[in-house]
């Protein structure tokens, strides 16, 4: 079966010339193994190498792989405390691709896979990385909406609320099989909803280890990729999905960090990570963190599900892994489940 999402260079050559700037001589389009979401390719060109992040092809789920999104923020975020990829054009659905993309810089770095950082050679500078990683964090959720001109980046009202009501309406849009996990977190999350706070910021959405690129010789974060996720919402959900990577099985598909031992390795504790956040955020800690962490787990998992679905209907970005998504679904609410009952 070919792959749905391979481009046209002939046909995306001239409207590439004609869109970026400096743009010329487009060589070779390869795309990227990783990602299940939107699509990423590297252009080689003779005016250099550059990324492009498209649109999914076929039916997609309502709201979701909006690329427009990312590229806003990243946009908004040129210049600030948070290092992103320059965006360089966004296309619209008629593009010669016959779906909607943007155009960034190709930044240079490396991207750490694996949260134990085993190609790191020393305790010192593993440490350093997820310092580095906690910093960036709290610079993001102090931007100044305002001023980088992100007021209407996402909706009023309780963010907890919002985001429980969009992903349980996608997962049952993708649903395949009732896992009865799954429905007793969804009926927990709705009976424990916390009062909205009015706290909010931008958010990420997907922040972890691997959605950033890393300075090749120092442990300092100089790019945040994958913004698809990102609004306006409550920071305690991002802290929280992250610190989900303390959970999850190392030998799962996920790479976690359950399982290791991260003292040994020089990795900070949960709660140190914690700790160290609401320390640069001037907190004093993070109310209803058992909510929180609940919450991360069901939204990855009805993310999850939307991958397996897209697998299952030959339009996922990467389909054999896609199919092991669909398996973590079932993990992901069972874990959750065990972080409820610990707190009955």
């Amino acid at each position: 079966m070919s792959d749905p999402n391979l481009l046209d260079t002939e046909a995306l050559a001239p409207y590439l010339e004609a869109g970026v700037p400096g743009f010329h001589g487009l060589q070779a389009i390869e795309k990227f193994c990783a990602g299940q979401s939107n699509p990423t390719y590297l252009l080689k060109a003779q005016s250099g190498r550059y990324v492009l992040r498209a649109k999914p092809s076929g039916q997609l789920l309502k709201s979701a792989h909006q690329v427009d999104r990312e590229y806003r923020v990243m946009r908004a975020l040129a210049g600030s405390a948070v290092p992103v990829p320059k965006v360089l054009h966004l296309s619209d659905e008629a593009s010669p691709i016959g779906r909607m993309f943007y155009v960034m810089e190709f930044v240079e770095g490396r991207i750490f896979w694996d949260p134990a950082l085993p190609d790191v050679t020393s305790s010192a500078e593993r440490a350093a990385i997820y310092d580095a990683m906690n910093t960036t964090l709290a610079a993001l959720h102090d931007i100044d909406v305002e001023a980088v001109g992100l007021t209407d980046f996402g909706r009023p009202g309780s963010y907890f609320e919002r985001q429980l009501a969009r992903w349980t309406s996608q997962y049952r849009a993708s649903e395949t099989e009732t896992i009865l996990e799954m429905d007793r977190l969804i009926g927990w999350l709705e009976q424990n909803m916390p009062a909205d706070d009015g706290v909010h910021a931008l958010v990420h959405g997907d922040y972890r280890l691997d959605n950033m690129i890393f300075a090749h010789d120092t442990p300092k974060v100089v790019a945040v990729l994958d913004w698809e996720l990102s609004t306006l919402g409550h920071p305690f959900a991002d802290i929280a999905y992250q610190c989900m990577q303390w959970r999850l099985p190392h030998a799962s598909g996920f790479r976690g960090l359950g399982g290791i031992d991260r003292a040994a390795l020089g990795l900070p504790s949960e709660e140190a990570y914690v700790a160290a956040y609401c320390r640069r955020r001037g907190l004093t800690g993070i109310p209803g963190w058992t909510f929180c962490l609940a919450f991360s787990f069901f939204r990855l998992a009805a993310i999850c599900q939307g991958v397996y679905r897209r697998a299952l209907d030959g339009n996922a970005s990467n389909p054999e892994k896609a199919r092991m998504y669909g398996e973590a679904v079932t993990l992901l609410s069972q874990l959750a489940a065990g972080l409820i009952d610990e707190a009955v």
